[in-house]
Formats: structure tokens, sequence, C-alpha cells
């Protein structure tokens, strides 16, 4: 609908009315900017089941304590997608709590460890192949100063994920210089929104092994053999004698114990 009674203002006006770089990055670093954005991160199942902890426990406390709603994608796959959305300070309350926890997982495995070194948090993000060039700026020096201004390693993948349109970038360090990283990402993001469409990385199930013996499918879960009751296949003999897989003997043993002939 046209304006009325006013003069339409100029493109000019229009951008005049964004914030500066700076001061975008002061009300997100301080959560005045109330703009509700969605991160992606990609964690493998050991960090997934950090998180959720005892009975669903650490997520539920992460959800209500920060204000941000965190969903973990389904599926028996070895990574995970995990989705932080909400206003920036909720966001970054999040990865505040996540950083923290991570941080209390790596002290507890070094009571155990002879290490003398700790090693740094480290989360992946997975963000739109667009963006990362604004990411890591002109010759690199976004990314350069992103790194000398917070003290957190970030590197950006040169590959997208597999099936998708969006790269991994890793971010190490301490808790406190992840956040402040997490929040100078956040800027670029809100400046350099993506462009076209996004095809996002959904990590693929992992592939069980599949044996066959004396005419019965086995999936082979760590160090046994387990009967796959959906699949069927007669394989002749001379095949399963041949093969590089031990195989399970289709008669077992007079104790009732597998016997595995090579």
């Amino acid at each position: 609908m046209p304006f009325s009674g006013a003069a339409r203002p100029s493109q000019e006006s229009l951008w005049s009315l964004r914030p500066s770089s700076r001061e975008m990055e002061s009300k997100v670093s301080e959560g005045g900017l109330n703009v509700t954005l969605t991160i992606r991160l990609l964690m493998h199942g050991k960090e997934v089941g950090s998180i959720i902890g005892k009975k669903g426990e650490t997520v539920k406390k992460m959800r209500e304590e920060s204000g941000a709603r965190i969903n973990i994608s389904e599926g028996n796959c070895p990574e995970r997608i995990v989705t932080i959305t909400g206003p920036t300070d909720a966001i970054f309350k999040a990865f505040a709590m996540i950083a923290y926890k991570f941080e209390e997982d790596i002290t507890n495995s070094m009571s155990n460890s002879t290490a003398t070194s700790k090693p740094p948090v480290t989360l992946r993000l997975v963000v739109p192949a667009s963006q990362c060039g604004s990411l890591i700026g002109k010759g690199g020096s976004k990314i350069k100063e992103i790194r000398e201004s917070t003290g957190a390693q970030v590197q950006v993948a040169g590959d997208m994920l597999p099936n998708s349109t969006e790269r991994a970038v890793t971010i190490s360090g301490t808790p406190d210089a992840i956040i402040q990283c997490v929040k100078q990402i956040c800027v670029v993001m809100l400046e350099s929104p993506p462009k076209g469409a996004t095809i996002p990385y959904r990590p693929k199930p992992a592939s069980t092994p599949v044996i066959f013996a004396g005419g019965q499918a086995y999936t082979i879960q760590g160090q046994y053999a387990i009967p796959h009751p959906d699949v069927w296949m007669p394989v002749p003999r001379p095949v399963l004698m041949n093969s590089p897989f031990p195989m399970i003997s289709a008669d077992p043993d007079p104790h009732g114990r597998n016997t595995f002939t090579a």
C-alpha cells in the first residue's frame, strides 16, 4: 500500500536506521538486540549424551535456565545436530552452559589420566556456506580479528558437509573465549544473511556390518555377532569359506556357545 501524507523515505535513510557493526556488536554482547537466531551444532554421540544427562535432566536444566529452545536430532547416528534457537542473550547462556559442561567432562576425564596439559573445549558450528566468506573476511581479516580479540581458535572447513550447502566451523578454547567468539560470529551472521536456499546437513545413520552364515544373517555389534531377524539369504558354503570375515558356524558347540570358524 503506498504512503499517504508523507514522503517515502529514501534508500539511504532506510540503511541509516540499521545499527553500525560496532553498535550491533555492543547490543549483541549486552543482550540488548532482541532478535531470534538459530545456531546449529554438530556433536558426537558422547557429547550429546553429556548435555542430555541422566533421564534428560541436564538438557532440561539448560532449556529452563537459558530460555533457549534446544533440540537434538533423532536417529542412530555417530553424529547428531543440536539446534539452539532464541534471542541472542538466551543463545549465549545456552552456549555458556554447554561449554562449561564440556570443560567439566574434560576435567573429570583427566582425573584418571596421566596427561599434564588440559585440552581445550571444542564446539563445531554448522554454518551456511554463503555466510562463511563474511566470517573469513577479505584475505582472512575477519577471522583473524575474531581469533585475536577472543583468544579462541576458529577454523572454517574448506569443503561443504555431505549432501548439504553448509560448512563446519570449529571453535576451540576456554569456555569464556568460546562464548565471546560465538557472540562475534552471531554479529557476522546478522550482518550477512544467507544467500539463496540452504540445504541443511543431516547426519546419516551408522551402517552396521552384516555377515551371513548357514543361511542366517548376523550384525556385528562390538565383539559379538547378533542374529538379524529381518534378513534371510542362503549363502553357498564355498563362499563362506573364502570370506575374509570370521563366520559363525551353523551348528553351535555342545556347550551352547557360538563357534567361530575362519
